[in-house]
C-alpha cells in the first residue's frame, strides 16, 4: 500500500485506515455510484454518527442504509474500529480559504481556529474518538497545512511554527470539548451557567470562598463571556509575543 508520493506503509506499523485514506485521495473512484465503496460506507456512516451519536453506530446499520449486506461492507472496510478511523478524517472536510491582509497572520489563526470549531459542532461525535499522536491522514494535514501557512510571513522557526498549531488544535478542542459536554439537552450554556450560580450562591459562603463569592456579586453567571472568544484571543496574545521577538521587535506592553 502506498501513500501521499508513492511512499509505502507496509512495515512501518502505521494503521491501515491511513493508507485507505490516500489511496482514496490518490486516486479516482472506480467503483460506479450505484456500487458499494469506501467513500460511500464512510459518508453513510458520518451521516449515521451525526443522526443518532457515535455509540448508536454499528456495520449493520450503516449497510441497511445503503441497501446492502453487513459483510458486504467488510469487503471495503477490516473492522468498526477502522471505520471510525475513516470517518474521522473525512468529516473534517476541506479548510478554509483564508484571506488577510499581508502579514496578518493573527486573523489568519483566528479565521482557521473559528473554522475548526465549526467542524466539531456540525460533528460532535468527532471528538470522542481519541487522538494518539500528531496528524497523518490527509484531511487532517490539510488542515495542519492550512495553519501553517497563516504562519509563513513569520520569523518564527520550523519547530515553532508546529509547536503554535498543536498548541490551537489542543485549545480549540479542549474547548469545544468542555461546551458541549456541560450542556444537557434542551439547555443553553446560558442557561446551565446561571443554574450554576445560584448553586454556588448557596453553599460557596464568602468566608470560605472569597474568591468565588466575588464573582456571584459582580454577576459574572448571569451573562457568561464568550469563553472561546477569550480563551482564543489569550493563546494568540502568547503567540504574538513569541513572533515579536523573533521578528526583532520589542514586545507589546
Amino acid at each position: 500500500m502506498t501513500t501521499g508520493e508513492g511512499k509505502s506503509t507496509e512495515g512501518v506499523g502505521l494503521p491501515n485506515s491511513i493508507a485507505v485514506l490516500w489511496e482514496l485521495r490518490n486516486r479516482e473512484q472506480r467503483t460506479a455510484r450505484t456500487g458499494l465503496s469506501v467513500e460511500r460506507i464512510v459518508t453513510a456512516a458520518i451521516e449515521s454518527a451525526d443522526a443518532d451519536g457515535l455509540a448508536g453506530l454499528s456495520m449493520s446499520r450503516v449497510a441497511k442504509s445503503l441497501d446492502f449486506g453487513t459483510m458486504s461492507l467488510y469487503r471495503h472496510v477490516s473492522s468498526k474500529d477502522e471505520l471510525r478511523q475513516l470517518m474521522l478524517d473525512m468529516a473534517y472536510g476541506t479548510p478554509p480559504r483564508i484571506e488577510t491582509a499581508e502579514g496578518d497572520w493573527r486573523d489568519g489563526l483566528e479565521q482557521w481556529a473559528r473554522a475548526f470549531q465549526e467542524v466539531f459542532h456540525r460533528h460532535p461525535w468527532m471528538l470522542q474518538i481519541s487522538v494518539s499522536g500528531p496528524p497523518l491522514e490527509p484531511g487532517q494535514l490539510s488542515w495542519l497545512e492550512c495553519g501553517l501557512r497563516t504562519l509563513g510571513g513569520t520569523a518564527l522557526r520550523p519547530d515553532e511554527k508546529l509547536s503554535v498549531m498543536m498548541l490551537m488544535i489542543g485549545y480549540v478542542r479542549n474547548n469545544v470539548q468542555m461546551s458541549l459536554g456541560v450542556v444537557t439537552e434542551g439547555i443553553s450554556e446560558e442557561d446551565l451557567m446561571a443554574n450554576y450560580g445560584r448553586a454556588l450562591a448557596k453553599y460557596a459562603d464568602s468566608a470560605s470562598f472569597p474568591a468565588l463569592a466575588e464573582l456571584l456579586e459582580a454577576g459574572a453567571f448571569d451573562e457568561p463571556e464568550d469563553d472561546f472568544t477569550f480563551g482564543l484571543q489569550r493563546v494568540l496574545d502568547g503567540v504574538e509575543v513569541l513572533v515579536r521577538i523573533r521578528n526583532g521587535e520589542k514586545p507589546l506592553t
